[in-house]
């Protein structure tokens, strides 16, 4: 690993970057210019402390996991994205098929969506970034291990996860996910991914498993969800899905119609949401 040029692309990649392009809010004023070590910190879900030993070349070397939220941190492009890798003696992750890497325009739309809640996920369910607005809805996924980030592995291992729903709503949910992953591992048939989510969710959750022998098909595209949140109540959003083909990126946006109650505590929440919600998750 070349710490050197390791930390001093940190450094550049940094001082590059105002708040507002990563969707942070400015602040006190600055005495120099771009985000602060403690923001790209709070971006990756690193310590302060081992994001600062990195850009004073003396950290250990990152995990490819890491490497992934430091290039989306930091907006990087495909091309930086490989060098930052090929710096630490990694191999870059393969263009397209399910990569993590996010292109610095889809997190400039994801920032710029200030009052809806917006995520990007993959076509399997892996939560990849989300808008303030998103983590004050359903919490800080980054604040998770890594192995709950996943949102159907969550769904159907982690029953705390259901509770932001309404309980008769689940069902819908239940198959959706399972028709939508279905239709996920038959166009990928050489992929790993999917099928070994698949594997996994049929061996450890009996509900999947009687879900998946229906062979229920469905993509998943618009459509109205209800969400109960602790502190604004019950919310009726609409659900819009962009997708991404190439990378098999989904940006998922939640909005209210306006002159409705729903809409009202989407604004309050987006008040509340200024706050820390991890723990109410």
């Amino acid at each position: 690993m070349n710490r050197a040029e390791f930390a001093d692309f940190l450094r550049r990649g940094r001082a590059r970057l105002d708040p507002s392009d990563v969707g942070l809010a400015p602040g006190a004023r600055r005495r120099t210019p771009g985000l602060r070590r403690e923001e790209v910190a709070q971006l990756t879900g690193m310590s302060v402390d081992y994001y600062t030993r990195l850009e004073q070349a003396r950290g250990p070397r990152p995990s490819r996991q890491m490497l992934t939220a430091l290039a989306r941190a930091l907006r990087l492009t495909d091309d930086e994205r490989d060098h930052l890798f090929h710096l630490t003696g990694e191999e870059p992750p393969r263009r397209g098929g399910g990569s993590a890497h996010l292109r610095p325009g889809l997190l400039l739309v994801l920032d710029r969506l200030h009052d809806t809640p917006a995520h990007v996920s993959s076509d399997c369910g892996e939560m990849i970034a989300q808008n303030a607005m998103s983590r004050a809805l359903t919490g800080d996924a980054f604040a998770r291990p890594p192995r709950d980030r996943n949102m159907l592995r969550r769904f159907f291992l982690n029953p705390e996860s259901r509770e932001l729903f309404p309980p008769e709503d689940i069902p819908e949910h239940a198959r959706s996910h399972v028709a939508n992953l279905r239709a996920v591992a038959a166009s990928r048939p050489d992929d790993p991914e999917p099928a070994a989510l698949v594997a996994e969710l049929r061996s450890s959750s009996e509900e999947f498993a009687q879900l998946w022998e229906e062979h229920e098909v469905a993509v998943r595209r618009r459509s109205t969800k209800r969400f109960r949140h602790p502190l604004v109540g019950l919310m009726e959003l609409d659900c819009e899905i962009l997708l991404n083909q190439d990378a098999h990126h989904l940006l998922i946006i939640h909005t209210a119609r306006p002159g409705t109650e729903s809409y009202e505590r989407l604004q309050l929440l987006r008040v509340v949401g200024l706050q820390d919600m991890a723990g109410l998750r």
